[in-house]
């Protein structure tokens, strides 16, 4: 067992430290639910933070020699360096988001304003034929799958259903929520989560003006408010996936065909949340009033 860390430190926090650690409140509050749901207990997940804090360590002092890099690392985490070598040796997890061709094809069949119907949903598409159809859109998303395999994936998913009697597809949903399959939930929730923390991080870390994250916060709501609401934001999703997608998919194109470098990914998203309002004791600070909705 490595010895203990120096916690010396610990006890003269910044004004700027204790906010640090007041704002991960709200991060770890959630993190620690799906643990104890799942059974995964704290020194699992300590040990995967104590890597990532090597990692950001390691990062920011790229131009380090091996052996003073251990102790820069010591030296920035807290952690000893016998610690930092034995977490150094672990391999490095790198998944990287795949483009999966579920994907492609879910979004590309919402996405399309010629595989809409005059009341913008989803069009019931043949499952062969010249588009629109089933085949066609498959083929459009990928050239390496074949099309009655991602048929049966997205039935399996429950994101679509296969009608014999008229041989069509008819997509069940406009959200990519992939039932029966928890590892690519999973898969989705740490990239989603993951780059929107990311962005907060990097906006306060720097001016602010990197990336876009916003919210808008509103209480005193009525539960029938509360559903309007999600029918609403689930309107603006759909609008914002229509117009975003197929520019972007133009941009993608271009670059292409210009031969321009096509190292850079994007991640956009919507999310909502809604609770019961806090007690007036456990009440958040007050938004500033351009921000809030009363």
């Amino acid at each position: 067992m490595s010895p203990p860390e120096d916690t010396s430190a610990m006890d003269a926090l910044s004004a700027d430290q204790q906010a640090v650690l007041d704002a991960l409140d709200g991060v770890f509050a959630p993190l620690a639910q799906l643990c104890i749901a799942k059974g995964i207990r704290i020194r699992a997940v300590e040990d995967r933070l104590r890597g990532a804090f090597v990692k950001a360590a390691r990062e920011a002092h790229p131009a380090q020699t091996s052996t003073r890099l251990i102790s820069r690392i010591s030296a920035a985490t807290g952690l000893t360096r016998r610690e930092v070598a034995r977490l150094e040796r672990q391999p490095e997890s790198n998944r990287e988001p795949q483009r999966s061709p579920i994907t492609e094809l879910f979004t590309h069949w919402l996405s399309d304003p010629a595989l809409r119907d005059a009341d913008n949903k989803p069009l019931k598409l043949p499952r062969h034929g010249p588009a629109p159809s089933f085949e066609s859109l498959a083929q459009s998303a990928t050239q390496d799958v074949h099309p009655r395999t991602l048929l049966d994936e997205l039935c399996r998913l429950q994101l679509a259903a296969y009608d014999s009697a008229s041989d069509s597809v008819q997509l069940l949903r406009e959200a990519f929520v992939p039932h029966g399959d928890w590892a690519r939930m999973l898969a989705f929730l740490g990239d989603n989560v993951g780059d929107h923390f990311s962005a907060a991080v990097a906006n306060v870390l720097q001016d602010g003006k990197q990336h876009i994250e916003q919210a808008i916060f509103a209480d005193e709501l009525s539960a029938e408010s509360l559903a309007q609401a999600r029918e609403l934001m689930t309107h603006q999703w759909r609008a914002l996936l229509a117009q975003v997608a197929p520019q972007l998919e133009q941009m993608i194109e271009v670059d292409r065909a210009s031969g321009r470098a096509q190292d850079q990914s994007l991640r956009i998203g919507l999310f909502t949340w809604s609770q019961a309002m806090a007690t007036p004791a456990e009440s958040p600070i007050p938004l500033p009033p351009e921000e809030r909705i009363s």
